[in-house]
């Protein structure tokens, strides 16, 4: 493959910069194959599942993970933490910017001229660090003094950080909104289940590469950064025995096909889904629109093949709303 297989160009204006309301009113391109999409909302979702199909969801939850802090000589630095090192209590990875310059053992300070963190090595991947907290409360100080770390190309601000987090979210630890999810809302999810459709969660801390784009000529030759996952045993099970599994994101996907491919129902997935992966257990898949050029089209193409393309032109001819806040897509892996 080339870079430009998974690229298309994304009218600046399609990009949305704030959160549709009600949640579910989102607009729903639904796919059927070869034949011209349908043009629904959210909504109208249960119309297009059936009495039994099981709806996996990521139940992580976004921290504020996005700290402006100050090196000694006063210039400003953006740190994001994506997630602790498990092995040294007390490390965070991270990304910061500007980062060229930074040296290690070097201090980051609050505004207040407190001490945060101290810098560390880089990744083996190069475009990270390891940092050593200095407070002794990370979750403390994040509340404090962090904030909702939204994607760079939203500019205009978040009045409600509950916002960038789903319904059902759970668990603390995500550098980024699992965004298919954000569409959901109780009320929707319990038409759901009184319909026969039933809900399982899986935890999967979003990270570097939801939102890493692909630098390398071939998309193939992409290194692909891990991720924290864990997979309930009862929800394998019951994706095992279900008619057919709708995955609510990419991120949910990538759990369960990490699960099912390994047999491991929790660690770090390495998963790389890509043209020719052999599916084990998602049929649907209920996804947003993704940037150019970066993995989760790589995964959208291995879902359903080169059509994709036809739909993200449609969406855009339809003035789709595109990425984390956007509008969503429904899409089938068995159509032709």
């Amino acid at each position: 493959m080339h870079i430009d297989d998974i690229g298309y160009d994304l009218p600046e204006e399609l990009i949305a910069q704030t959160p549709i309301e009600p949640r579910d009113s989102a607009r729903l391109l639904v796919d059927q194959g070869t034949v011209e999409a349908l043009h629904r909302q959210v909504t109208d979702i249960g119309e297009f599942l059936h009495p039994e199909d099981l709806l996996v969801v990521n139940n992580t939850r976004v921290i504020p993970a996005r700290l402006h802090l100050r090196r000694a000589t006063g210039g400003v630095v953006e740190v994001l933490l994506l997630e602790p090192v498990t092995a040294h209590p007390g490390e965070w990875e991270t990304l910061i910017r500007p980062g060229g310059k930074m040296r290690v053992g070097e201090t980051l300070y609050g505004d207040d001229g407190v001490p945060l963190l101290e810098v560390g090595q880089r990744t083996e991947a190069g475009d990270t660090f390891v940092v050593t907290m200095l407070v002794d409360d990370v979750g403390t100080m994040l509340a404090e003094r962090g904030e909702m770390p939204l994607p760079p190309y939203i500019t205009s601000p978040l009045t409600n950080p509950e916002r960038y987090q789903t319904v059902y979210a759970r668990h603390a630890g995500s550098a980024a909104a699992p965004t298919a999810g954000l569409h959901f809302t109780n009320r929707l999810l319990q038409e759901l289940r009184h319909a026969g459709i039933q809900m399982v969660t899986v935890d999967l801390t979003v990270g570097l590469d939801t939102f890493a784009p692909i630098t390398a000529t071939n998309p193939i030759d992409h290194k692909i950064h891990t991720e924290s996952y864990s997979v309930p045993a009862d929800t394998l099970e019951r994706c095992r025995q279900a008619k057919r599994v709708v995955a609510v994101g990419t991120t949910a996907t990538r759990a369960l096909e990490t699960a099912a491919s390994t047999g491991r129902i929790h660690g770090r997935s390495s998963l790389f889904i890509t043209p020719g992966y052999d599916w084990k257990l998602v049929d649907l898949m209920v996804t947003n629109f993704h940037m150019p050029k970066t993995s989760l089209l790589l995964m959208i193409e291995s879902f359903i093949g080169t059509r994709w393309r036809s739909l993200y032109l449609q969406a855009i001819q339809h003035k789709y709303r595109f990425l984390s806040f956007g509008d969503a897509m429904l899409l089938n892996r068995h159509l032709d």
